[in-house]
């Protein structure tokens, strides 16, 4: 058996982006951007008023002074004469400032008769001025390759950006197997389950930029499973779940060989998670994951969604553990990495974490009720609460 990270390089070594596409900004949320994006003026494009207010020459601004309004300049509206000494311009937030003012009042900070205000005792030394280009210059460049969230939406749009070039979302056929299996809202024998791996897998995927089919559920036989290999190849990644052990009835590492698998690895030293195998099958990734529903998940995280990341042309695709804090003592840890399902809680000394009392790799309630996953080394020692570990957040 190889270790996790041995397992995660094999998987994502001959991995490449897929390709590009063009999206408009408003579908852009979520997407890989996939080269650099330029902004086409700075932000803001003029010296503006931070507040509402008076622009004035600050030459003789102190408690007491007056000053004549000769105009208003609003948000859109510029104001676009030259100041004068002793000339103020009402001015509202967001107006461009106007040539030959250095200062703007805060309307707090005046008082009004007619067209003449006058200087409060109480006056704010701040200038309120934004200047251009404050924000961004015009020469800004949004670096690829970036997750798009939506504030990167709102700087784009304020670079002027409408459309931008971002990374295909790779397609995922799942793939689910066994004759154990029936899907949700079916009528199961007493003997069988619901197929569940394939929908929280699905989720996980499209969560991650990418789009994922379910295939029909393949029959423990060479022929069902083959047919439904051969629809999965149109896909940019084949993900099995199931079938991958050395029982009798699991056949999905033999007849993918038969199909052209060339494997790269099977089992690995992992808790819960060990039947796992990748390669490729006809020129495409793929990952055979074990059918447990945790192990699935936890083999999901680790292998499926950094491989998805690479797909997109991501850097840091790998997941990132974070430190934490145990709460409760935890036992010895066996020849296996082990990821634990755990609830982790921000405390006033940091990340506490609880290890579940059950890690039966069948329990998806335990898996629902989670949201890290507590790791522990090969042969890690017992651990007492209060000890520094680290941890992969869900």
């Amino acid at each position: 058996m190889i270790s996790v990270a041995e397992a995660q390089a094999l998987c994502l070594d001959p991995l490449g982006r897929l390709g590009t596409e063009q999206v408009a900004l408003a579908d852009a949320s979520g997407r890989t951007l996939a080269t650099t994006a330029h902004a086409h003026r700075p932000q803001p494009p003029f010296a503006a008023s931070a507040m509402d207010g008076y622009a004035v020459i600050d030459t003789h601004a102190a408690p007491g002074a007056t000053y004549t309004v000769v105009g208003e300049a609003a948000a859109g509206h510029a104001w676009n004469g030259t100041l004068a000494d002793g000339d103020a311009l009402r001015i509202f937030t967001g107006a461009p400032i106007p040539a030959g003012a250095t200062r703007v009042i805060i309307q707090e900070d005046v008082d009004r008769d007619g067209e003449t205000i006058t200087l409060k005792d109480n006056l704010d030394t701040k200038s309120y001025i934004r200047p251009a280009g404050a924000d961004f210059p015009a020469d800004f460049n949004l670096t690829a390759p970036r997750v798009l969230r939506p504030s990167d939406l709102a700087l784009l749009a304020a670079m002027n950006v409408a459309e931008i070039e971002v990374a295909r979302k790779p397609h995922v056929a799942l793939i689910a197997t066994g004759d154990e299996l029936v899907m949700p809202g079916g009528d199961p024998r007493p003997d069988q389950i619901i197929a569940s791996n394939i929908f929280g897998l699905k989720a996980l995927i499209e969560r991650t930029g990418g789009t994922a089919d379910i295939l029909p559920i393949a029959k423990d036989t060479a022929p069902a499973l083959r047919a439904v290999l051969e629809q999965a190849v149109s896909a940019d990644l084949i993900v099995t779940i199931g079938g991958a052990s050395v029982g009798d009835h699991d056949l999905v590492g033999q007849v993918a060989q038969d199909f052209g698998l060339d494997r790269a690895f099977y089992k690995i030293a992992m808790r819960p998670g060990k039947p796992l195998m990748s390669g490729r099958l006809h020129g495409k990734p793929f990952l055979g994951l074990p059918g447990n529903p945790v192990s699935a998940m936890v083999c999901g995280h680790l292998f499926l969604l950094p491989m998805l990341r690479k797909l997109l042309g991501q850097l840091d695709v790998l997941p990132q553990p974070v430190p934490v804090t145990l709460a409760k003592d935890i036992a010895a840890n066996g020849p296996r990495e082990h990821y634990m399902r755990a609830t982790m809680v921000d405390g006033p000394e940091g990340r506490l974490i609880t290890a579940a009392e059950r890690q039966d790799s069948a329990l998806l309630t335990v898996l629902a009720q989670a949201n890290a996953l507590l790791i522990r080394p090969v042969r890690d020692p017992a651990r007492q609460a209060g000890e520094t570990m680290k941890a992969l957040p869900l």
